[in-house]
């Protein structure tokens, strides 16, 4: 069993809790994901299964969408819905207004600077920031750059906003939410967060752990386990003949007996005739040299 799952995770279950809850509907223990999303939020989280889990490297920089809920009021040590409200960020009497909070947004749009959330699984000097955090230690932090690709206002209710952001990966969407109420001059947070989609794969593609868990009671799990071959849709592809693919099993060397032209360090994806991944390889002066080995 190797291949990708798009999960789509409930609210309330950490990354790692899904994880396990999969490991155990479908009986392995070689499964991992490519990215965290917080307890309180939902939305797409990709899985790597059986082999599929040495691909993981190369995943981790896919761009990100979200549907944030941003609640206006109050800031909290968290820069969610889960922490404690900070006193001196109360704002009151305020009126949120479409045409102002429009021109603010598109403020963010590009590359732009972020302070990592002190309540984060960034390590520094070896330690996690949430663990200083539940300490009640703060420690300064590097800003760090990230791109906001999109950001779209959906809808302005009464102390909220809805928006839809594409950015890169990497971006803290609760230090957005803050850093956004505090060109507004009003304090907020994010109360609410949906990540509809992790590089090409989006909700569409996703599925709930109740259907996993019943697929594998009709002994259909792979119904919903994409092959490796799609989490690398963007990698060149080169198809082998059976002694290169023999070759690639064995690690060995490969000329490059194609007119496409590659870089030097460009990896590519090396199938069989039947297109299964045989191997992640990596262009070097006219050939091929097997990095990562999966037929």
């Amino acid at each position: 069993m190797n291949g990708v799952l798009v999960i789509d995770k409930p609210e309330d279950w950490t990354s790692h809790d899904v994880v396990a809850k999969c490991r155990k509907i479908l009986k392995t223990h070689k499964i991992g994901h490519t990215g965290t999303l917080d307890p309180f939020a939902t939305g797409v989280l990709l899985l790597l299964v059986g082999k599929a889990t040495r691909l993981a490297q190369f995943l981790g920089k896919y761009e990100k969408e979200y549907v944030a809920e941003i609640t206006f009021g109050f800031e909290t040590d968290t820069g969610d819905k889960t922490g404690k409200i900070k006193e001196n960020t109360r704002s009151d009497g305020f009126r949120l207004d479409a045409k102002k909070i429009q021109k603010v947004l598109s403020e963010f749009l590009g590359e732009i600077e972020q302070i990592p959330p002190m309540f984060s699984a960034k390590k520094i000097k070896g330690k996690k920031l949430y663990e200083l955090a539940r300490k009640q230690i703060e420690i300064e932090r590097k800003p760090v750059k990230i791109k906001i690709y999109e950001i779209e206002l959906l809808e302005i209710k009464e102390k909220s906003i809805a928006v839809r952001i594409v950015c890169s990966s990497g971006t803290y969407v609760r230090t957005l939410a803050e850093d956004i109420g505090r060109k507004l001059g009003i304090g907020a947070h994010l109360s609410a967060l949906r990540r509809i989609r992790v590089g090409k794969f989006d909700l569409s593609r996703a599925v709930t752990l109740e259907k996993l868990e019943e697929a594998l009671s009709q002994n259909q799990p792979n119904d919903f386990l994409l092959p490796m071959n799609e989490c690398l849709s963007d990698f060149p592809q080169i198809v082998l003949d059976d002694f290169g693919v023999k070759r690639a099993k064995n690690g060995a060397i490969l000329k490059l007996n194609t007119k496409e032209d590659f870089a030097d360090g460009q990896f590519v994806c090396m199938l069989d005739a039947q297109k299964n991944l045989v191997a992640i390889g990596e262009i070097s002066s006219g050939v091929i040299q097997p990095k990562i080995v999966l037929g």
